[in-house]
C-alpha cells in the first residue's frame, strides 16, 4: 500500500511562502523609515495593503467527516482516492484509465455505491498566479459531469502542487500506471479533510 506523510497544510501556502517572507521584508524596511506626516501614513497604507494581499488565506474550519472520493482528473488517466465515514484513514485507489464520460461514471458508479461515498472532491489545476487555464477549465467540466450523473455534491481543491508533492512524498514518476495520480488524489482529499470547502450541489 502507498504511504503518504501527513498533510503540512495548504499546498498554496508552501508555494507562496517565500513570497510572503520578501514582501515582510519590505514592509519593515519600509516602515521603519516612515514618519506620521500624510505621506507617510499615505504609504504605510499602501504597504499593509501589499503585504495582506499576499498572506495566506484564513483557516477554514474543516468539513463534517464522510465518505467521499476524491479525483485528479488528468487527460488519460483519473487518480482517486478515499477516506473512511470517519475522515481518519485516506488512501488511494486504483486509478481509472479514461475513455468516454459515459463509461466513466458507468465504472465510478459501483465503487461509489460500494465505499457509501456521499461526496466528490475534485482537484483543480490552477495556474500559479491562481487563474484558471483551459486544463483547469476541462477538469471543471469533468467533474460537474461526474458530480451530476452520480448525484453528488461537489467541492473544488486547489491542486496546483499536488503533483509535485506528490513525487516528492513517495518517489514516484508519471510512468503511466497512475499510481502517481492516486497518490496527488490522496494529497487533494487531506487537504480538503483539513480545510474544506463544504461540497455543494453542482447546479449552485
Amino acid at each position: 500500500m502507498l504511504h503518504l506523510p501527513p498533510a503540512r497544510g495548504n499546498l498554496y501556502e508552501a508555494g507562496n511562502r517565500q513570497l510572503c517572507f520578501t514582501t515582510h521584508q519590505r514592509f519593515l524596511t519600509r516602515t521603519a523609515r516612515m514618519g506620521n506626516d500624510q505621506n507617510d501614513q499615505e504609504e504605510l497604507e499602501q504597504v499593509v495593503e501589499e503585504a495582506g494581499a499576499l498572506l495566506p488565506p484564513p483557516a477554514l474550519r474543516p468539513p463534517p467527516p464522510r465518505s467521499v472520493l476524491a479525483v485528479d482528473v488528468g487527460r488519460r488517466r483519473i487518480g482517486l482516492a478515499g477516506c473512511d465515514p470517519l475522515g481518519i484513514s485516506v488512501r488511494p485507489l486504483p486509478p481509472l484509465q479514461r475513455k468516454d464520460r459515459a463509461t466513466d461514471v458507468a465504472r465510478l458508479r459501483p465503487l461509489c455505491l460500494a465505499r457509501g461515498v456521499a461526496a466528490l472532491v475534485v482537484g483543480l489545476p490552477l495556474l500559479p498566479n491562481g487563474k484558471e487555464g483551459s486544463q483547469c477549465r476541462q477538469c471543471r467540466r469533468y467533474g460537474l459531469t461526474l458530480a451530476r450523473a452520480l448525484a453528488l455534491p461537489l467541492a473544488w481543491v486547489d491542486e496546483r502542487y499536488t503533483s509535485w508533492a506528490a513525487e516528492e512524498a513517495t518517489g514516484l514518476r508519471a510512468d503511466g500506471s497512475g499510481r502517481l495520480d492516486s497518490a496527488a488524489a490522496v494529497l487533494i482529499l487531506r487537504q480538503w479533510l483539513a480545510e474544506g470547502p463544504e461540497p455543494r450541489s453542482p447546479d449552485q
